[in-house]
């Protein structure tokens, strides 16, 4: 019988997220300047403060005032209606002095022997249903944010009265063999200026959603995903109906909150554990990627349709308690899950150093991550410029979302015969 399955995502100005661009942008900061720092950065934001927490051992030094109103002024809490604004919100940092009882278990004299920065399990999934290798529910819900994102910076004239915090949701119909067979339910509440008539801003708001932005993520799509579009959707825009008071000033925002958003939708699986605000030595982000990465090349390969791929630590060890994968009995090769397991263990090194290493973690690539998703990105290799407090520049020609490149495909084709 055919089955529902739904994703969601959120926009870069939904206050999770913001809370998750600061963290992010700190980490970055650290990188540049301290390739070597290990952090673990929390971000609280609410109505005009907002609230740094962690801890940092580095040999740099931020102005963390600075650059938190940076990013929250890029994101576009610029107006003080909005009751969150860069110029004038409070900040109030208390990051100190990493224990160094955690940090004697991951520092080694050996860089190779690295430990990892915490214990837990981590999940990396995969699916050929989109050409990013994504679940489509959580691709389709993000495109749709960042369309209506591009038009709030880009276009303005377009659509005018949009503000940063908005949110998604994608239903998708699947078949009993789990092929996407049509668009359900679309849902979006977007942040908007207050209008003089309530009831034109709800028919106006719906009109722009489904006549504007739909039209314009269906048209990047490519055709079979495109027919999945139909005139029996049922849309639900800002169903609560007004939306202006939204942002950090409508509800508190934590770092770490929106790890499915960040993730696969509620796809495969996830350890629990955030991504934003941390260095790589914390394999909660690190081996994350990892499995994503591992996922990834193995569905490119044409090993399997769809598989979830887990990998466990104990804090301070390097080597992994366990790799595990589950193929959803998709395999295309004459083998357990365990088995393929036991090849691919051989193939990527899962130790944390080495993981840093395959990825260039150590490098100022995570404020891009930030928002819209950790995986199903674009990979590519950009220039950064950071300002350190004293006037020093440091620029970076850095490889972002490392963890989607397809570079293992012909090593997998070649283990298991494909």
């Amino acid at each position: 019988m055919a089955y529902l399955f739904t994703s969601e995502s959120v926009s870069e100005g939904h206050p999770d997220k913001v809370a998750d661009q600061i963290s992010d942008a700190l980490i970055d900061h650290f990188m540049a300047f301290d390739p070597n720092s290990k952090v673990a950065c929390e971000t609280l934001v609410t109505t005009g403060q907002v609230v740094l927490a962690g801890e940092v051992n580095t040999t740099t030094y931020l102005d963390v005032q600075a650059i938190t109103r940076e990013v929250i002024r890029k994101i576009g809490y610029t107006k003080s209606e909005y009751m969150f604004e860069a110029n004038s919100c409070g900040i109030l940092s208390a990051i100190h002095e990493q224990s160094a009882d955690i940090n004697q278990g991951v520092d080694r004299a050996n860089p190779e022997d690295q430990g990892a920065g915490d214990q837990g399990m981590m999940f990396g999934f995969a699916t050929k249903e989109t050409d990013n290798y994504m679940p489509l529910a959580l691709d389709l819900a993000h495109k749709i944010l960042q369309e209506l994102s591009s038009i709030r910076n880009n276009e303005s004239s377009l659509i005018g009265y949009l503000r940063p915090d908005a949110k998604s949701q994608v239903t998708i119909e699947y078949s009993d063999n789990h092929v996407p067979q049509r668009i359900d339910t679309i849902v979006v509440s977007t942040q908007h200026d207050d209008f003089a008539a309530e009831a034109d801003m709800l028919a106006k708001i719906k009109k722009d959603i489904v006549e504007i932005v739909i039209p314009r993520v269906k048209s990047k799509l490519k055709p079979e995903l495109q027919a999945l579009f139909n005139d029996a959707i049922t849309y639900h825009i800002n169903p609560t109906g007004k939306f202006v008071i939204g942002g950090p000033h409508g509800d508190t925002g934590l770092t770490g909150r929106k790890i499915i958003v960040d993730t696969y939708g509620g796809k495969g699986a996830h350890g629990g554990g955030a991504f934003s605000g941390k260095d790589p030595s914390k394999v909660d982000r690190s081996a994350a990627y990892a499995t994503r990465h591992i996922a990834k090349n193995l569905v490119a390969a044409g090993l399997c349709d769809q598989v979830l791929v887990q990998v466990s630590y104990a804090i301070g060890v390097a080597k992994p308690c366990g790799l595990f994968i589950d193929t959803y009995g998709s395999a295309k090769v004459g083998l357990t899950d365990g088995e393929i397991a036991k090849k691919v263990e051989a193939i990527f090194d899962m130790r944390p150093y080495f993981i840093e290493q395959r990825l260039k973690l150590r490098n100022p690539i995570y404020s891009e991550t930030a928002a819209y998703g950790h995986m199903g990105r674009k990979n590519e290799v950009v220039t950064k410029h950071f300002l350190g407090p004293n006037g020093q520049q440091v620029t970076k020609e850095v490889e972002l979302f490392t963890w989607e490149k397809l570079d293992y495909v012909d090593t997998v084709k070649s283990a298991f015969g494909l």
